[in-house]
C-alpha cells in the first residue's frame, strides 16, 4: 500500500512539473539584448531537440527501471549535469561535446527500446557522463550578462520538468499496461538521434 501511494504521488508530481512548465515555456523566448540568466537558462535545454530528447528519455528509462532508479536516475544527470555547467562557464574546452549530446540521445533511446535493466549505479554512470556534456554545452553558452547561478537554476528547472515528462509518461504507461508504447517510444527517439546526427 505505500509503495502504491508513493507512486500515485510521484504520477501527480510528474503531472504538476509538466503544467507548471508550460508557463515557463510560453516565457522563455530570447529577445533582442536579454540578458536574463534564469529565463536564458530555461531556454536553452527547450530549444535545442536534442536536449529534449536526451531528458525525457532519462525521464523514460528511469520509469522502466522503477525502484530507486525513479528518483536516482534523474538525479544522477541533474547533479553531473549541473557539473558539467559550470565546467562549460569557466570557459575551459571539452573534447566532442556535441557528438556526446547526440550519442546521448541514440543510447538512451536505445537502452529504452531495449527495456535494458542496468544495476542502479551502471545505469546513474551512463546518464551521468552524458549529462556532463549536456551540462558543459549549457554553460558554455551562457549570456555573457547572465548570472552563473541563476543562468545555472534556469537550466536545472527545464531539466527537472523534461525528466518529470518523462517519468510521467512511463510510469502511466506501465498502470495502463500499454508498456510497448513506452519502447516504441526509445526507438523514434533513437532514430531522431541518429537524423541529428546525420544533419
Amino acid at each position: 500500500m505505500k509503495n502504491q501511494n508513493s507512486s500515485n504521488l510521484l504520477k501527480k508530481s510528474s503531472l504538476l512539473a509538466l503544467f507548471a512548465f508550460v508557463p515557463l515555456l510560453a516565457q522563455a523566448h530570447h529577445l533582442p539584448g536579454e540578458s536574463n540568466g534564469f529565463t536564458s537558462g530555461i531556454n536553452h535545454p527547450i530549444h535545442g531537440l536534442d536536449h529534449i530528447l536526451a531528458m525525457v528519455a532519462v525521464g523514460l528509462w528511469a520509469a522502466q527501471l522503477g525502484g530507486r532508479a525513479i528518483w536516482m536516475v534523474p538525479t544522477a544527470f541533474i547533479s553531473l549535469m549541473t557539473l558539467g555547467g559550470a565546467l562549460g562557464m569557466t570557459g575551459m574546452h571539452l573534447l566532442m561535446v556535441e557528438a556526446g549530446i547526440m550519442a546521448s540521445v541514440l543510447v538512451l533511446g536505445l537502452l529504452i527500446t531495449a527495456s535494458a535493466r542496468l544495476p542502479l549505479i551502471a545505469s546513474m554512470a551512463i546518464v551521468g557522463v552524458f549529462a556532463l556534456f549536456h551540462g558543459f554545452a549549457h554553460g558554455a553558452e551562457m549570456p555573457s550578462a547572465a548570472s552563473g547561478v541563476s543562468y545555472g537554476l534556469g537550466f536545472v528547472v527545464a531539466t527537472a520538468a523534461l525528466h518529470a515528462c518523462g517519468l510521467g509518461f512511463g510510469m502511466m504507461a506501465q498502470k495502463r499496461a500499454t508498456t510497448p508504447f513506452v519502447r516504441f517510444a526509445g526507438a523514434a527517439i533513437a532514430v531522431t538521434g541518429v537524423c541529428l546526427w546525420l544533419a
